[in-house]
């Protein structure tokens, strides 16, 4: 499962998500049966693991739900997930980040994974406050923020509000280009078609009678392996119904056509969480970077952000710092698509980043 929907910084709105079905042959109450069983088995599972790696914070603004794997005297990483996803996103990762001497943090920001929605209003800046918060309480004095997406974006926000609790930033597709750059190239007419594409396309999440239900909506079948950390999207809302990230688009302000459109082009109308989304500007941010980067910069014939002019921009005002990998025929989603190659950038930018603090 690459994440509760494929995110490209705006749009999460396109990857197709496995929803719960049961077969045209054989006993339907049997297969109810079997599918319970597979469940209860996935929920046990997921409570073991939570046991051993969940944790809650309580911050200024919210319980922040994260996950911490590894031995925390070794280069800690703090990991920000894409819109849609969680904390659980390096979970197939972690054991060789571990291997080579990570300790791995990954957190699950506003209304993701098990961190609820703030009551008061919250932007990408306060979850960089959570991690300081996070950081403040393991005694961590400098971490690598790294994030996917709008987890990148975050990435981004950190290293503005807090850069002396900075060893090294990672953006994975997010993060190093202003987020409406490319929509602000576009006509009038360019966008509105982009934006009625996007919402012809829009997933609606129902609202489920039981949480097993709820779990076979995010289940991948041609998966089968337990799946166990879609658990930690499960929940109910006042009424007792199962849901999943309730409330989001809302937050993302991108329940409609016109807030989607308020947020690139009239952002100060926006939530405050999606016009610190756009107003962000790593040009700005990063015009006197002082820690090693990584940029992961995937390319394809369907780019929704075609940002490599960008990104070479980025790299050559910094090229002794900055590490930029191109990846050819590649979505959004660079760890999904190409696993090995990004855990292998990881691996090669924690290097780079123990050399650049030996020399200071």
């Amino acid at each position: 499962m690459r994440s509760l929907v494929g995110t490209n910084c705006i749009l999460f709105f396109l990857l197709f998500l496995s929803t719960w079905s049961y077969s045209q042959n054989g006993n339907p109450i049997e297969q109810g049966s079997s599918r319970l069983k597979k469940f209860l088995a996935a929920k046990s599972e997921f409570l073991a693991y939570e046991k051993k790696h969940g944790h809650f914070l309580q911050t200024k603004n919210i319980p922040l739900h994260y996950l911490e794997w590894g031995d925390p005297t070794h280069t800690p990483l703090i990991w920000l997930h894409g819109s849609l996803s969680s904390g659980y996103e390096l979970l197939p990762f972690v054991e060789q980040l571990l291997q080579n001497q990570y300790y791995v943090i990954g957190i699950d920001y506003y209304g993701h994974g098990q961190t609820k929605i703030p009551a008061h209003e919250v932007s990408l800046y306060h979850v960089a406050d959570d991690v300081n918060e996070l950081m403040q309480s393991k005694n961590i004095d400098k971490a690598i923020i790294g994030g996917w997406s709008r987890g990148g974006i975050i990435a981004t926000a950190f290293y503005d509000a807090y850069p002396e609790k900075v060893l090294g930033v990672i953006l994975e597709d997010g993060g190093s280009v202003s987020t409406n750059t490319h929509y602000h190239k576009m006509s009038e007419e360019q966008l509105k078609s982009r934006i009625d594409f996007i919402f012809e396309n829009q997933l609606t999440i129902p609202k489920f009678d039981s949480e097993s239900e709820a779990y076979y909506f995010l289940y991948d079948e041609t998966n089968e392996k337990s799946q166990f950390e879609l658990c930690t999207w499960l929940s109910q809302d006042s009424v007792g119904r199962w849901t999943i990230g309730d409330g989001l688009w809302e937050l993302f302000h991108m329940a409609s056509k016109k807030q989607f459109s308020q947020t690139i082009l009239r952002p100060t109308q926006a939530t405050l969480f999606a016009q610190s989304m756009s107003i962000i500007e790593p040009q700005i941010i990063y015009r006197n970077l002082k820690v090693p980067m990584l940029i992961l910069d995937p390319v394809s014939e369907e780019d929704f952000f075609p940002y490599e002019e960008e990104n070479r921009f980025l790299f050559e005002s910094h090229p002794t710092l900055i590490r930029y990998k191109v990846f050819p025929d590649t979505g959004h989603n660079i760890h999904y698509e190409r696993p090995d190659e990004f855990v292998k950038e990881l691996i090669e930018f924690k290097k780079m980043v123990a050399k650049h603090w030996q020399k200071s």
